[in-house]
């Protein structure tokens, strides 16, 4: 069984996601965006308190409040830290800031990573998760799917109710909805969801009730037209 903690960290509450199986005295840390020392405290005092130690950092995207925590674990564990390289430089593409949250772009971070790539298969703390790469948030976004358990980290790429934002550098609004389409929206619908931000959600509940993912159904004349109501064309 795969045991999760979520965290919710820094001024914009990113969701920090630890998971191990059971039986396991290591586990895995998603996105950890812990921005204080008080941050850094509850992560490491939880993980204590359940006797684990991190074996690996994954990382959903490159953008800044994700990887806040990276060096501060770094610095107390030796472990590998898993980006997408496409993600690998997005700080610095960030230089002029995110709109409306000046004071932000002077966070840049840098760290030794190992490349993810789409499909690739992880290993880690007793459970196994396959990478998809998401792209569309950022050029490198990725989720981690953990088929066996029905679980998906899904990063800046799906909300419970909303999409990820692609006004950012890198950011694409089309190929976002592409690879929410065709990779995420094609797993088992009862997949739970834990997102970049935010509460929890299903794959089955975006799907059917996500304002973004649902098709703008327009009626062709002859569908129209089989209650007898007469359409006028100008």
């Amino acid at each position: 069984m795969l045991h999760t903690r979520i965290f919710t960290f820094n001024p914009l509450g990113t969701n920090c996601i630890v998971l191990w199986a059971d039986g396991s005295a290591t586990c895995t840390v998603v996105d950890p965006g812990m921005s204080s020392p008080d941050g850094l405290k509850e992560l490491t005092d939880f993980m204590e308190a359940h006797g684990l130690t991190p074996e690996v950092i994954l990382l959903t995207h490159g953008h800044f409040d994700h990887v806040w925590g990276v060096n501060k674990l770094l610095a107390l564990y030796q472990v590998p830290v898993y980006l997408h390289p496409a993600d690998k430089n997005i700080m610095e593409e960030l230089t002029k800031g995110f709109p409306g949250m000046q004071g932000f772009n002077f966070l840049k971070h840098e760290f030794p990573s190992e490349p993810l790539a789409d499909g690739q298969v992880l290993r880690f703390s007793g459970a196994t998760c396959k990478v998809l790469h998401t792209p569309g948030h950022t050029p490198g976004c990725v989720c981690f799917y953990y088929a066996d358990d029905n679980l998906l980290i899904s990063g800046d790429t799906l909300f419970a109710g909303s999409i990820g934002r692609t006004d950012l550098a890198g950011g694409d609004y089309d190929l976002l909805m592409r690879s929410i389409q065709e990779k995420l929206l094609t797993l088992p619908s009862d997949t739970d969801v834990i997102p970049g931000h935010g509460h929890p959600t299903s794959i089955l509940k975006e799907a059917t009730t996500n304002p973004f993912l649902q098709p703008f159904n327009e009626p062709d004349s002859d569908w129209w037209n089989q209650d007898g109501i007469p359409i006028q064309t100008l």
